[in-house]
């Protein structure tokens, strides 16, 4: 085993691969970029070394920074994780050229399948069932699309180096084949330094069934059963299963010895995972990922192994453990990620600080990989995902049931999160039977985008909290605090007052009777506020809740669920429709990738103006009402803050006071 180990990635999975190095004994490198100088997984390494500036580009793309870090600090091997160079053949042949083991597959290996063209003529060679397509680096655009008219429409591209559901586009018919080319390309060559696409038949419902499959350098290759990948948005999986539902024991061995098949085919060693498109009985190689796959924990869950400490044993030069015939598993494992975003606003990535984190308590059945702590920011530079809930049961039944109450006892103030959305998918009728498919999330996304109900002992508990602090801390006069005129509680002779609680939305209002409060709906209540936490008891009914303020609003998290009760500002400014008065600013921080509008051009509502990448995800800015564009302040390349003015607009002027407000 290896005496010392880097870890050439950063938060979630980096903190993974140091607990199970922790585990066997090896010391640990973190490597770290400016933005995450004081990130978690710098903290739990035995020793952490800067490689660059903040963007990926500068820090974790950088392989030869890196390199030189295991070498200053005496690693022997380098873990790569996921995303960054998990999949790069020239770190890979870098490493090898500098004596040190990169814990995956070879370069050659790296190549072949990291290469979808490559990969599936390879498939097809080791008779594993392939998407009918086109595919290859002498064709141009204009042979994909001749295929793509030959294949049928709807058709899906793809970035034959791409991964994580970027650098893919399906296209519905042919007028919008150059479009989703350009952006497939421009996504592959910005996210994995290669432009070349490739085109395949597009299934309508199919479900993605992926194999997790592990080779040693001895010729063994196991599978590890399968992962029910199906529930999906924009081609990024959102909750993952193991085993997948409704799988025969038939249709598991086939897939699995064809992924054996795959894996053999390039001498595969390492962790692998095939993926699969299913459609009824039948099933077609969709890729190959060479590398530990972001949904391993469900695996690990129901076959009770370390599937990093198999990676370190394997590239070590160990033997498998085990034979085909000796793996089982055991109930049923679920994984949600939990991102920063918001679901409603076409699940725009959110950016902030953690003003309070808090997971659900780990145990058997329920399991948090995650690598941000309250304080840390979740950053436009790199993926937005906050961690990873796993649970576990003996049935899938109660594998859902642990998540559901896992979702509900998570806590996240200081951005936007998934979190409601995601229960909301564990609640759904289809889901909770396993009907799944690839197409369910975008099918019936308005039921999953459904707020959460704000329960009306939420808002009391709110109301509780506001009275209570302002009460002890904000008398109405600075003369003399412990006068009855400065009372909060509204002290008169004629007896309490009533105060109002400034919730915008919903109106309230109490009066002090002795220790209790007496709300206008009839309701009486009395509370202590012990920091962030609330214990009250409401009509007789004892809850406590924990409440956390952030940019005047209050966030309750109890028994009840998440509610948001936003205070009404001090000086409440007229509203305004901001988003048509004479600008356009950036709804979250990125680069400028594409730039359509021309200053003087008059465009239409929805026509898009700008594309922004941020977190790996082109955003499209689009023309908020008919209008005209006026200037552009930015050029392709250039990096914006959130909220800068990105472009001047004037709307057609429907409503003269509208373009009176845009004239001054």
């Amino acid at each position: 085993m290896f005496n010392k180990v880097l870890i050439a990635n950063r938060g979630e999975i980096a903190c993974r691969v140091i607990r199970s190095c922790q585990n066997l004994g090896v010391k640990t490198v973190a490597v770290f970029s400016d933005a995450d100088e004081h990130a978690l997984h710098t903290l739990m390494a035995d020793e952490a070394v800067r490689i660059g500036a903040s963007p990926s580009a500068e820090s974790y793309l950088k392989y030869e920074t890196i390199i030189e870090a295991a070498k200053q600090t005496s690693a022997e091997a380098i873990h790569p994780g996921y995303g960054f160079l998990s999949e790069n053949t020239a770190f890979a042949e870098a490493c090898a050229e500098a004596g040190i083991v990169f814990i995956g597959p070879s370069a050659e290996a790296i190549n072949l399948m990291g290469d979808k063209a490559k990969a599936k003529a390879l498939m097809d060679e080791a008779s594993v069932p392939t998407v009918p397509g086109a595919y290859g680096s002498d064709l141009s655009e204009k042979d994909l699309k001749k295929a793509a008219d030959k294949i049928g429409y709807p058709v899906l591209l793809k970035a034959v180096a791409g991964g994580g559901g970027k650098g893919m586009r399906v296209v519905e018919k042919a007028t919008e084949f150059a479009d989703a080319y350009a952006a497939a390309q421009r996504e592959g060559e910005s996210s994995f330094g290669n432009g070349e696409v490739m085109v395949e038949k597009y299934l309508g419902t199919p479900r993605h069934v992926e194999i997790q499959i592990f080779a040693d350098s001895e010729g063994n290759c196991v599978y590890l059963f399968e992962r029910d990948c199906s529930l999906q948005r924009r081609h990024q999986k959102v909750v993952e299963e193991a085993p997948a539902p409704h799988f025969s024991e038939d249709l598991r061995a086939q897939m699995g010895e064809a992924a054996v098949r795959a894996a053999q085919a390039v001498g595969y060693v390492g962790a692998g995972t095939v993926e699969f498109l299913l459609d009824g009985e039948n099933f077609y190689f969709m890729e190959m990922n060479p590398r530990l796959q972001v949904e391993h924990p469900v695996t690990e869950a129901i076959t009770g192994l370390d599937l990093v400490e198999l990676q370190l044993s394997v590239a070590a030069g160990d033997t498998l453990p085990f034979t085909q015939e000796e793996l089982t598993f055991e109930g049923h494992a679920l994984e949600v990620r939990l991102y920063a975003e918001v679901p409603h606003e076409n699940f725009m990535p959110s950016t902030g600080t953690l003003l309070h984190c808090k997971f659900p308590e780990e145990n058997q059945y329920v399991r948090v990989d995650t690598g941000v702590v309250a304080g840390d920011t979740i950053s436009h530079h790199y993926d937005p995902m906050i961690a990873k809930i796993i649970t576990w049961g003996p049935t899938r039944n109660a594998a859902l049931q642990y998540m559901q109450k896992a979702l509900h006892d998570t806590q996240i103030v200081g951005v936007d999160t998934n979190a409601a959305y995601l229960a909301n998918i564990m609640k759904y009728k289809d889901f909770a039977e396993g009907n799944v498919h690839t197409k369910l999330l975008e099918r019936d996304q308005t039921a999953f985008l459904m707020p959460e109900i704000q329960h009306v002992d939420n808002q009391k508990l709110a109301a509780l909290y506001w009275l209570e602090t302002l009460a002890e801390h904000q008398p109405l006069s600075d003369d003399d605090p412990h006068s009855p005129w400065a009372d909060m509680r509204g002290w008169r002779l004629g007896g309490s007052a009533s105060i109002r609680i400034p919730f915008v939305d919903d109106e309230l209002s109490a009066k002090a009777k002795g220790d209790n409060w007496a709300f206008d709906d009839g309701t009486v209540a009395h509370g202590t506020v012990y920091g962030e936490m609330v214990e009250a008891v409401i009509d007789g009914h004892k809850s406590v809740a924990t409440i956390i303020e952030d940019e005047g609003a209050l966030h309750v998290f109890s028994t009840f669920g998440h509610s948001i009760l936003t205070l009404e500002p001090e000086n409440e400014l007229e509203a305004d429709d901001t988003a048509v008065l004479g600008k356009l600013s950036a709804p979250l921080p990125g680069k400028v990738v594409k730039v359509t509008a021309k200053a003087g051009a008059k465009v239409e509502k929805g026509t898009s103006l700008m594309i922004l990448e941020a977190m790996k995800t082109e955003h499209h800015i689009t023309a908020p009402a008919d209008g005209t564009v006026d200037e552009l302040f930015f050029k392709v390349g250039e990096t914006v803050d959130k909220d800068a003015v990105l472009l001047g607009f004037t709307p057609a002027a429907e409503k003269p006071e509208m373009a009176e407000k845009v004239a001054k």
